[in-house]
């Protein structure tokens, strides 16, 4: 096992549980509030090239919480998506 794997993954699979926390806030309040959406793109994009960056330099412990990111990211931009489209019309 790589340590530094491991430790990159913890941070990973840590961040999507704090992501977890927005994704249910946004249900809550049913709007983005105080949040610039497209950082949550730029960054669900950076996990979508981590998916196949990481499994390159054999570091799966960085690829399985970079799963749980794109995720939870892909999660909270439908929700952005739904609420939008619910407030225009």
């Amino acid at each position: 096992m790589n340590w530094m794997d491991f430790i990159n993954g913890v941070f990973e699979a840590g961040l999507a549980l704090f992501l977890v926390k927005g994704v249910l806030k946004l249900r809550v309040d049913k709007a983005v509030l105080g949040f610039y959406w497209p950082t949550v793109v730029w960054t669900t994009a950076w996990g979508i090239w981590n998916l196949a960056y990481y499994p390159h330099l054999d570091q799966w412990f960085s690829f399985v919480g970079g799963v749980f990111v794109v995720a939870v990211n892909l999660t909270w931009l439908a929700h952005v998506a739904y609420y939008a489209k619910r407030k225009r019309g």
